[in-house]
């Protein structure tokens, strides 16, 4: 079995709950080195989690040759510059999603994968969770008839850290570095889930605004597209709402029921057919990457084949700037 060392460049939040975990945890990975900008955050990172290298250079991680695989989890502007560094070096990465902070980086990202021969896996991890496969289930075998419309709608209140100074407020707000708003942040897991079921996105229009006045980036958007199978959909976020209209779901009609579903809440999934009305309760893992992470593993040691691709996750970019009006 071939052994994949992993080198993180970023050791954030979702390093410690979501992802970070799952890389020891899978056999023949193992993390052995972090990167931080800041020196006492990687080197409190590497103690806490028992790594034996932290450094405060990408490119020193990245030439490190302990290390033969790299993940990053960094802000989406530097996602780009990243992987192509560790790209050219030879050594295989796995990004956090979106795969970048445009369309345009995207197909640069690709464009180096394909003439490196290096892969670039990204974290679009629910395609592999349990609650998400039993959604695609229940399309794929009919059990709602032909699927007519989608529906996305998300909507919450204000976040506290909103209402900070411009120089406090979180990454995600500042688009020359999150590309958008939180609806760069979190639409692209609603659409990828979409597109691993009904194929690509080939049209798409959107309306975006700032109707709370909290911040700079876009905090309201309406959206319609279209699959390429002609299926047509609509999404409309909301993130300066009222609390009254708290609300993560995803409707899936067909000519024979609907069901719909949560992405961030994972509330039960609710099947309505001419039979009745089903909720199925679908548990996911500790540790919400580890199925992905173990995918994107056995396609390095050659025993398997991980389709989370930086050319699958592309088509999310390009619709997300096409609902921006980036181009």
């Amino acid at each position: 079995m071939k052994q994949i060392n992993w080198g993180f460049i970023g050791c954030g939040e979702v390093t410690e709950i979501k992802s970070g975990p799952a890389f020891n945890e899978v056999p023949g990975s193992r993390i052995v080195a972090v990167m931080s900008r800041r020196a006492e955050k990687a080197k409190s990172y590497a103690r806490r989690h028992g790594i034996p290298k932290w450094f405060t250079d990408a490119q020193a991680l990245v030439d490190d040759p302990d290390v033969n695989a790299v993940y990053i989890a960094t802000p989406p502007s530097s996602h780009a510059t990243y992987a192509i560094m560790a790209m050219h070096a030879g050594k295989p990465v796995y990004v956090e999603k979106p795969l970048a902070a445009s369309y345009d980086d995207c197909a640069r990202v690709n464009h180096v994968s394909q003439v490196t021969g290096v892969p670039c896996y990204v974290a679009y991890y629910r395609r592999y969770l349990p609650y998400f496969d039993k959604v695609k289930d229940i399309v794929m075998t009919g059990r709602i008839g032909k699927a007519i419309n989608v529906q996305i709608r998300f909507s919450c209140p204000p976040r506290q850290l909103d209402y900070n100074k411009p120089e406090d407020r979180p990454w995600r707000l500042q688009p020359d570095i999150a590309g958008g708003g939180y609806f760069y942040d979190l639409a692209p897991h609603q659409l990828d889930l979409l597109q691993n079921i009904f194929g690509v996105i080939t049209h798409a229009e959107g309306y975006s605004g700032n109707r709370g006045g909290l911040y700079t980036a876009e905090d309201t958007v309406s959206a319609c597209f279209r699959f390429e199978n002609g299926l047509p959909g609509s999404g409309s976020w909301c993130f300066v709402g009222h609390d009254s209209a708290r609300e993560d779901r995803i409707e899936i009609i067909g000519d024979k029921g609907m069901v719909s579903f949560s992405v961030f809440d994972y509330q039960p999934i609710e099947l309505i057919t001419s039979s009745g009305r089903e909720l199925l309760d679908v548990p996911n893992p500790k540790y919400v990457q580890k199925p992905l992470i173990k995918a994107v593993i056995e396609s390095l040691q050659g025993t398997g084949n991980c389709k989370c691709t930086s050319i699958s996750a592309t088509p999310v970019n390009w619709v997300m700037d096409r609902i921006l009006g980036k181009f």
